[in-house]
């Protein structure tokens, strides 16, 4: 049996990735797809033309992510695609968050990708595809975006390094690193903090996102950044020191009309 599996298919990039994968690749037999609200991946099991097998459960709770794992061994499905696109963020200062939304930060985008890749990756075989979902975040320190731009950074450095450790395998892992994308994520991300007017200027479309991960997962890149200003910015934070970096965005929200002590 061959097969994907989408985590955070419920809405955002992970909901278009399970499009773009039904769409581009007749030859899956399923999709495997994850996210706690099982009404909305019910509804998205009436919109594609492949057969979806329902997950609903949280990717932060052990016991839980256990039920995909023995699915996995019980079935033993060649692992075509996995796509990690599961991921919250909180913005505002770290002191005007609680520990729990750190945490949870923290188990999600890190500790849950980590572990649904580990488990897997016994299941894949050559010419297989991992697309992890990072963050244009991932290039800089983002000060009011402290911890969710520390996750995004973790899951470029993990799938750059795992990439290169697969390549014997030949399986690519791809870290897919765009912009703000105009999805509910912001919804979210703004419940404690307001996001910078200069990055509403660049939201991506998410379709078009998903459509160039899979694209450059297919031709093996390690790096998948949409958008012209996304790359652009991806050299400024080779290239220029991080600290001037900082303070230019910092005096633009000043500028804008957001007052940095604020954040």
């Amino acid at each position: 049996m061959k097969i994907a599996i989408v985590t955070g298919a419920s809405s955002g990039l992970g909901r278009e990735s399970v499009i773009q994968l039904w769409e581009h690749f007749g030859g899956m037999d399923a999709i495997w797809v994850a996210a706690r609200r099982r009404e909305r991946l019910e509804e998205l099991a009436c919109q594609v033309g492949v057969p979806l097998r329902i997950f609903a459960l949280d990717l932060t709770e052990r016991s839980e992510l256990a039920g995909l794992e023995q699915a996995l061994a019980l079935e033993k499905p060649r692992v075509k695609f996995l796509v990690n696109a599961a991921g919250f963020g909180k913005m505002g200062p770290v002191s005007g968050q609680t520990v729990k939304e750190d945490a949870d930060m923290v188990r999600l985008n890190c500790e849950a990708l980590t572990a649904v890749t580990r488990m897997v990756l016994p299941y894949m075989d050559k010419n297989s595809r991992i697309i992890q979902y990072a963050s244009s975040a991932a290039f800089l320190p983002q000060p009011d975006f402290a911890v969710y731009a520390a996750t995004k950074a973790y899951v470029l450095s993990y799938s750059r390094a795992l990439n290169r450790e697969l390549k014997d395998r030949g399986i690519c892992v791809t870290a897919v690193c765009p912009g703000p994308v105009r999805t509910e994520f912001f919804s979210i991300a703004e419940t404690a903090g307001e996001i910078p007017f200069y990055k509403r200027l660049v939201m991506a479309n998410p379709r078009r996102v998903a459509a160039k991960a899979v694209r450059d997962s297919i031709a093996c890149r390690e790096l998948s950044v949409y958008g012209v200003s996304m790359k652009a910015f991806f050299l400024l934070a080779k290239i220029v020191p991080h600290k001037l970096l900082l303070d230019a965005f910092r005096a633009i929200e000043y500028r804008g009309g957001r007052c940095p002590e604020r954040g």
